[in-house]
């Protein structure tokens, strides 16, 4: 018999947790002043997570259009201590991992939050 036809013969096994298609990601932007755009995004993880039910198999992005961050930073707001006190949170959650940033070069929301499924 060969090795084609063994896997042929085998009978069909069960579909798992992991052979489920993961929900499509759920995306929100944001726009406005910097440190009300962290705040946003922070209280729209936390009813993100109670929707899915946890942190364990999320995982996280936020795009930040450095455009828009310059227009801020133009305007007189500050960056820090914002971002840092945000990261210090976004570590409370129990995140499997704090999200990754993106630098976007093009225009658009300041921020746009990802939030993805993973086995």
């Amino acid at each position: 018999m060969t090795e084609a036809t063994r896997r042929q013969s085998r009978p069909p096994r069960h579909a798992d947790a992991r052979d489920d298609v993961l929900p499509a990601p759920l995306v929100w932007t944001f726009d406005g002043p910097f440190e009300l755009c962290l705040a946003d995004i922070e209280d729209t993880l936390r009813r993100a997570i109670v929707m899915v039910g946890g942190v364990s198999r999320v995982a996280l992005l936020i795009d930040l259009s450095l455009p828009a961050l310059k227009r801020r930073v133009d305007a007189g707001e500050a960056l820090q201590p914002a971002w840092g006190q945000f990261l210090e949170r976004m570590a409370r959650y129990g995140l499997p991992a704090l999200p990754r940033v993106r630098h976007l070069p093009g225009t658009g929301p300041l921020a746009t939050l990802v939030i993805a499924y993973r086995h």
